[in-house]
């Protein structure tokens, strides 16, 4: 038997938040199928991803286009059912890199950044290939050191992106400021979304992904609960 101290292997780590999202979802009146697990595998290593995705995990998100290049497309030709999201900030140029790599681009949050995925979109349009859905960011918390769209410039950021860059918005996401209650912000998000017509509210992490499911995550984005701590960078 584990002692106390014994840490937990991913496959229990992941059993253990599966449990926690069905029972926020249960507590909330709604279907725990309704949110999806991203695993959040910045710096973890092929060992570690592979355990997670023999016991089941198939939605992975990663921060960097340049690491996950370096280990998700051999993943993927073995495991073609992975689906894989970018999470944290894209540079304009790593938009094509990302483009061809991701199924989903969270972090849309400025006019460069949506007029250059456009470009990609239509070269990828004509040649028949599929392109990335995409969220917006928002910097709900307005900290001048995240990236995001600010509240009061997002409804008509979202409008643009769809109807002037033609990209496919399919939701939000948002990372709350670490010293005030996550709530505020998943509320302010969820508002956002419902009055855009968007279905998708990436929001909530290891700290707060209960919190995030009862103001209607579809979307929660875990890394630590699964994986135990990261390296510091």
């Amino acid at each position: 038997m584990d002692s106390p101290d014994t840490p937990l292997s991913i496959t229990q780590a992941l059993g253990i938040v599966r449990g926690k999202i069905a029972e926020a979802a249960i507590a909330a009146g709604r279907n725990p199928a309704d949110v999806t697990l991203v695993a959040a595998s910045k710096q973890q290593d092929e060992a570690a991803l592979i355990e997670a995705i023999v016991a089941g995990q198939r939605v992975f998100g990663e921060n960097r286009v340049q690491e996950a290049e370096g280990k998700w497309p051999a993943l993927r030709a073995e495991h073609p059912s992975l689906n894989l999201r970018l999470i944290g900030p894209l540079q304009s140029n790593k938009a094509k890199p990302a483009a061809a790599l991701f199924d989903v681009i969270e972090s849309v949050d400025r006019e460069s950044l949506a007029v250059e995925l456009a470009k990609l979109k239509l070269a990828a349009t004509e040649a028949g290939r599929q392109f990335p859905d995409c969220l917006i960011q928002v910097n709900t918390g307005e900290e001048p050191q995240k990236a995001g769209i600010l509240p009061a410039d997002a409804d008509a950021f979202i409008d643009r992106v769809r109807t002037v860059h033609g990209l496919s918005v399919i939701g939000l996401m948002c990372v709350p400021p670490v010293d005030e209650p996550p709530s505020l912000h998943f509320s302010l998000l969820a508002e956002m979304a419902k009055r855009n017509g968007l279905t998708q509210l990436s929001m909530g992490m290891s700290g707060d992904f209960e919190t995030a499911i009862r103001f209607g995550a579809t979307h929660v984005r875990v890394g630590t609960a699964i994986f135990g701590q990261r390296l510091k960078t």
